[in-house]
C-alpha cells in the first residue's frame, strides 16, 4: 500500500479548510455525543490493555489480532491500533471538548511511551510482558506467518514500515501541542532525535533502525537497512519533519527535510522509474522474497506526484525536471491489452530493471517452513495478498504536471509549509496546523438518516460489532507439509499451520477498532458541521 499517504500533507490552504455549517438536528447531535462517549468508555475501560489496542477482538476478548494474532499482554502500534485510537481520541476531544477523550489519548500515549525503545522509535507491537514474551511470539506465531516475513525474525529494533514510528511520533507531537504539557516533551524529543539520526547522508531512511543485517530468507539478504520507499517510509519522515518545523518552528529541521526531498531526485533511475528499495550503492534492491529487485509503476506514480508537491514547497524546478521521464516510463510500461484483465489493470506491479518487461510473483507450498516464492513472466495464478497487477491513473499525473509546471513560482509556493507566513492569528502558532491523518480531507456529508443508522448499530454493550474480520489460524506448531503444491498459490493463507491473516467468511462478530474509528469520525463530522465556519485568522485557532 505504498500510496496510502501520498496526499496527506496538503498545502496550507487546504489544511485550514473547515466544514461548512449545516442544518443539523440539535437533538440528534446530543444523541450522537452521548453514543460517542458510551462507546469510548467501553473501548477504554473494557477493551484496552494499559491504554493500548490491537485491531480485532472476539466479543469475549478471548482472542485478539493486530496484523497477526496477539497475546493478551500485547498491543499493536500500527495505525488502527494504539496510534490510530490515540489520534481518534484527540479528534473527539477537539470536536466535543470533553476531557474524557483527552484522558483516553493520554492513556494511549502512556502505552506508547512504555513501548518506545531506548533509541526512540517503535516496533509493530508492544508486549507489556517484555522481551522474553515477545521473543517467544516471534519464534512461534511470527515465524509461521508465511507471507509476513517481517514478523519471522526478532530484530530487537524499530521500524518505519507501515508508518509505525513516524505516526507514533506524530501522535506524541499532537498530544504535546494540545496543551503544551511538558511531560510529553522528553518522549517527543527522543522520537524526533530517532528520525534525525536514522536518516542517511543521501537523504533516505532505512526500513528499520538501529541497523541490523542478521536475517536472511531463502538466500535473500536482509533488506531492512535499504533506503525504503515502500509504505511511504521516506515521505512519512519528511512529512513528520515538516510538521515539526511548522509547529515547533525550529530551523534545524530544514536541512534534513530538503535532504529527504532531494533523495527522490537522486534515486530516480535513468529510465524514469523508481524502485521500492535501494541498497547502499543506490541500486534497485529487493526486499521480502515476493518483492524482487525491480522498478514499480505505483511507486513511480506516487514519487512523481511528490516531486510536484516538492516544487510547490520550494519553487525549485529541479523537482519538475524529470517528471516527464516518469510519465514516459509509465506510458512505455503499460500492460498489453490481453494482459489487462479486460482493462481492469494498466500496469504490472513489478518491471524488470534491465529489460523493462513485466515480472510476476508466485508461490508454491503449504506453509512458512517449506513454502517459497518465485518470479517469472507468467501472469497466471498471481498472489492474492500482493497484487501482481495494478491500475495507475497516468492521465491524472499528466494533468497535474501540466497544471503545476505552468504556475509562476510565487503562485506555486504561496501555501508552502516551508515558507509559512508570520503568525498573526489567535492563540499560539502551535495551534494553527492540524496534524491528524484526515487533515485536509473533506469530511463526509453526513445525513440524519446515516447518523441514526450508526447509532442504531451500537449493541446493548455500546459496541459496533462487525463480521468478516481479518483473523488467523491459531499457532499449533511449525509446518510439516513439504510438497511444492499450488493449492495455496492464490490464497491469503496456507495450511492450518500458517498464522498469516485471512478474512473470516463466517457470521462471527468481532470488536473492531477500525469500525469504532470510522463510526466515531462520522458522528464527529456531523457534530462539527453544525458549528459556524470560522473566518480570517480565527481559522488557524479553530484548526487545532
Amino acid at each position: 500500500m505504498p500510496l496510502k499517504n501520498v496526499l496527506r500533507c496538503l498545502p496550507l490552504a487546504a489544511l485550514l479548510a473547515t466544514v461548512p455549517a449545516g442544518a443539523q438536528n440539535p437533538q440528534l447531535i446530543k444523541e450522537a455525543e452521548a453514543a460517542m462517549l458510551r462507546s469510548t468508555r467501553y473501548m477504554v475501560e473494557e477493551v484496552s490493555t494499559q491504554g493500548g489496542y490491537v485491531w480485532y477482538y472476539l466479543p469475549d476478548l478471548s482472542r485478539r489480532w493486530g496484523e497477526m494474532e496477539a497475546y493478551k499482554t500485547m498491543v499493536w502500534t500500527q495505525d488502527g491500533g494504539t496510534v490510530g485510537m490515540g489520534h481518534l481520541f484527540l479528534d473527539a476531544y477537539r470536536a466535543t471538548k470533553n476531557e474524557y477523550y483527552y484522558t483516553a489519548a493520554e492513556k494511549a500515549a502512556a502505552a506508547l511511551i512504555w513501548g518506545q525503545s531506548a533509541a526512540g522509535g517503535w516496533n509493530y507491537m508492544i508486549d507489556f510482558a517484555g522481551d522474553r514474551s515477545l521473543k517467544k511470539w516471534y519464534a512461534t506465531i511470527g515465524r509461521n506467518g508465511w507471507r509476513l516475513e517481517e514478523f519471522q525474525h526478532y530484530y530487537g529494533n524499530d521500524t518505519y514500515d507501515d508508518d509505525v514510528t513516524s505516526d507514533a511520533a506524530r501522535f506524541l507531537l499532537r498530544l504535546y501541542l494540545e496543551k503544551l504539557d511538558p511531560k510529553y516533551k522528553p518522549a517527543l524529543d527522543k522520537a524526533i532525535g530517532f528520525v534525525l539520526k536514522s536518516q542517511y547522508p543521501s537523504g533516505g531512511w532505512p526500513q528499520r533502525y538501529p541497523l541490523k543485517f542478521d536475517f536472511n530468507k531463502n538466500g535473500h539478504p536482509d533488506y531492512t537497512s535499504f533506503n525504503t520507499f515502500n509504505d511511504d517510509v521516506i515521505w512519512e519522515n519528511v512529512n513528520f519533519l515538516i510538521q515539526c518545523y511548522l509547529t515547533l518552528g525550529e530551523e534545524r529541521f530544514l536541512e534534513p527535510i530538503h535532504r529527504g526531498m532531494n533523495f527522490y531526485v537522486l534515486s530516480q533511475t535513468g529510465s524514469g522509474g523508481w524502485a521500492q528499495q535501494y541498497d547502499g550503492q543506490l541500486k534497485p534492491a529487493g526486499a521480502r522474497t515476493y518483492e524482487p529487485a525491480a522498478l514499480l509503476p505505483r511507486t513511480t506514480f506516487g514519487n512523481a506526484l511528490l516531486l510536484l508537491r516538492f516544487y510547490q514547497y520550494t519553487g525549485d524546478r529541479k523537482f519538475l525536471a524529470r517528471v516527464p521521464d516518469a510519465i514516459a516510463w509509465l506510458e512505455k510500461t503499460r500492460l498489453p491489452q490481453h494482459l489487462s484483465d479486460g482493462g481492469r489493470y494498466t500496469h504490472p506491479t513489478f518491471i524488470d530493471v534491465d529489460t523493462g518487461k513485466p515480472l510476476f510473483v508466485h508461490r508454491k507450498g503449504s506453509n512458512a517452513a517449506f513454502g517459497f516464492y518465485y518470479v517469472d513472466t507468467n501472469d497466471q495464478k498471481l498472489l492474492a495478498h500482493y497484487g501482481g497487477k495494478t491500475a495507475i491513473p497516468v492521465e491524472r499525473l499528466k494533468e497535474e504536471y501540466r497544471r503545476i509546471s505552468a504556475l509562476p513560482v510565487e503562485e506555486a509556493t504561496k501555501a508552502s509549509p516551508l515558507r509559512p507566513q508570520p503568525f498573526d492569528g489567535q492563540g499560539l502558532p502551535q495551534g494553527a496546523y492540524p496534524l491528524n491523518r484526515a487533515a485536509g480531507s473533506q469530511p463526509e456529508a453526513v445525513t440524519d438518516s446515516r447518523v441514526r443508522e450508526v447509532l442504531g448499530a451500537l449493541d446493548s454493550r455500546n459496541r459496533w460489532l462487525v463480521k468478516h474480520a481479518m483473523i488467523s489460524n491459531p499457532y499449533t506448531g511449525d509446518g510439516q507439509q513439504q510438497a511444492p503444491t499450488e493449492e495455496y498459490a492464490t490464497s491469503h493463507a496456507g495450511d492450518k499451520t500458517d498464522t498469516s491473516p485471512y478474512r473470516d467468511p463466517s457470521d462471527q462478530l468481532y470488536i473492531s477498532t477500525a469500525a469504532y474509528i470510522r463510526n466515531m469520525t462520522l458522528l464527529m463530522d456531523y457534530i462539527k458541521a453544525a458549528k459556524p465556519a470560522p473566518s480570517g485568522n480565527n481559522k488557524a485557532a479553530a484548526a487545532k
